[in-house]
């Protein structure tokens, strides 16, 4: 072989090494995934939602990610403010999209949910974050862009706690095992015993129908949730396991959001139902109320497959982070999610 032809295949060796490694990442069943978070990472900070009124709480934000590790890269416009929203519509859009288009960044985080997310979700640059996959999280309002960055792209976001969450320790392994460390980790509630009572009474599952199922997780806050069917950013229910939360919600508005969801086709599409904390999400006034047990019931229990109660997800201070769009394996009777294969690359 002459001296030209060997350097051209060396080339053609490294430059086909080269386009390899630029591909995306992707999970079994098809899904994009991000790089892993690592200590010394940058992440972006962005206000998607909620205004953030006073200072302190930004500081305190950036300070618990710096705590876990992280270098912080605070959007333009994270601290703005018009009406109850970070800045406008096309602010709040456009730092998501600056922060996925700058190669220092690694992965991205909200500031805080509330609302607006709705208002942005057709705003987002959905070629560019197919084209550069990085990590986004965020609970609550920020259902919408976790499961719509997820439908259009492929790519699993993560329902997961916002920067302004309290980070202890449950809710940081939960992070760390899922984002940072790729592990195909178990999903479970804290284990809390009993100090002086016969029974555990905090952090409990209950079957509402046991059973086991697989499929891609999808979901976050029923509300948030049912105010995107119809549109082209409502998750892809079809064998899927959905996980639902929400919060101070009368109880007949959970009856109408399911029924939404069941109106839809979603529910009767799914493989299992999570369902995560209803943090005071009470009756109301009036002549009365179906309890929370009994909507499940009436929504739930005729779609025949797993359901259980309780997860530690939602509205509340030790929380799970859970992968949209990663391929888990479901346990009501156990009350844990299992990831059949880690959720980021």
């Amino acid at each position: 072989m002459n001296p030209s032809r060997r350097q051209l295949l060396h080339f053609s060796a490294a430059a086909g090494s080269l386009l390899a490694a630029a591909q995306p990442a992707r999970a079994a069943n098809g899904a994009l995934l991000a790089p892993r978070l690592r200590p010394g990472d940058t992440l972006g900070l962005v206000s998607p939602a909620n205004a953030t009124f006073e200072r302190e709480p930004l500081k305190l934000a950036i300070e618990s990610l710096q705590a876990l590790g992280f270098k912080v890269k605070p959007g333009e416009f994270v601290a703005a403010r018009r009406g109850p929203f970070a800045g406008t519509d096309a602010q709040r859009a456009s730092d998501i999209n600056a922060m996925f288009a700058d190669d220092s960044v690694a992965g991205i985080l909200a500031m805080t949910g509330g609302s607006g997310c709705n208002r942005i979700v057709d705003q987002l640059d959905y070629g560019l974050i197919k084209r550069r996959p990085k990590f986004f999280g965020g609970f609550s309002d920020l259902t919408s862009l976790v499961n719509a960055i997820h439908r259009q792209t492929g790519l699993v976001a993560f329902h997961s706690p916002v920067a302004a969450s309290e980070w202890n320790d449950y809710s940081v392994q939960s992070f760390k095992a899922v984002a940072m460390n790729a592990e195909a980790a178990v999903l479970r509630n804290p284990v809390v015993k009993p100090v002086d009572d016969l029974v555990a009474r905090e952090e409990r599952t209950m079957a509402i129908r046991p059973g086991r199922a697989q499929g891609r997780l999808v979901g976050g806050n029923l509300t948030v949730l049912a105010s995107l069917a119809g549109t082209p950013y409502f998750p892809d229910c079809r064998g899927a396991i959905l996980f639902l939360e929400d919060i101070n919600e009368y109880i007949y508005r959970i009856d109408r959001c399911l029924s939404t969801l069941r109106l839809a086709g979603a529910l009767g599409q799914v493989a299992g139902v999570v369902l995560g904390r209803f943090t005071k999400c009470e009756p109301g006034e009036g002549y009365g109320s179906l309890t929370l047990d009994e909507v499940f019931d009436d929504y739930l229990l005729p779609l025949n497959v797993p359901v259980y109660r309780g997860a530690a997800i939602g509205h509340i201070k030790r929380k799970l982070t859970v992968p949209v769009g990663a391929a888990a394996e479901m346990d009501a009777e156990a009350g844990t999610i299992r990831l059949l294969q880690p959720a980021v690359a």
